[in-house]
């Protein structure tokens, strides 16, 4: 059980002396577990979307239960996160990539590009969150970064590029990653030393 500071406890399936050291959790759960650390602190509202699916095949192996044995993705989803933070919208994508040199633009889909660059349009924050697995370190870019990149052909962005152009996110045990450090470092940076002057 780990205890949030509104006295709230969670139960978790793995044990407090784990969680901090751990590099094999997937990028999801780090995401998943961090914004329900951020929604019991009322810090911000940020859910993963569900991937809709037309369910094709039921079996009823009992009279009381379901199990859908055929299914297939309905509509191509947009992208994996969206919420609110500080009155503004807030839509990401998350993706982990094994590689030590790159981050390859083939698993990132037109249609999210398409959804992102309108979020910025919009006036909302658009960003990605990329896992280099091999070096244990996670890193925020804006969408409006891997937009350009895209547009201009690039099938990649490089680690070095990633480690110029993003911002890497720390990790602690609550949350597991503090990114909305970050997007308060690089959205909200006018507000905040606007704030410090007056």
């Amino acid at each position: 059980m780990i205890g949030y500071p509104n006295k709230k406890k969670i139960s978790t399936t793995h044990s407090v002396s784990d969680n901090y050291t751990r590099r094999g959790m997937s990028l999801e759960k780090d995401l998943n577990d961090s914004n329900a650390y951020y929604a019991d602190c009322d810090r911000a509202l940020i859910h993963k979307k569900p991937t809709p699916i037309q369910v094709v095949k039921v079996d009823y192996p009992a009279r009381n239960s379901a199990k859908i044995t055929e299914a297939y993705y309905k509509t191509p989803s947009t992208t994996d996160y969206n919420g609110i933070y500080r009155g503004r919208a807030v839509d990401f994508e998350a993706k982990e990539t094994k590689s030590k040199t790159s981050f390859p633009f083939k698993s990132i889909h037109k249609h999210q590009i398409e959804h992102l660059r309108k979020v910025l349009y919009h006036k909302g924050i658009g960003f990605f969150i990329i896992r280099f697995t091999s070096y244990g370190q996670t890193f925020l870019i804006d969408a409006g970064i891997i937009i350009r990149m895209w547009d201009e052909g690039k099938t990649s962005i490089t680690y070095q590029e990633v480690q110029q152009c993003g911002s890497l996110i720390k990790e602690s045990l609550t949350p597991r990653l503090r990114y909305l450090d970050n997007v308060d470092a690089i959205y909200f940076k006018e507000e905040e030393s606007y704030g410090k002057e007056s």
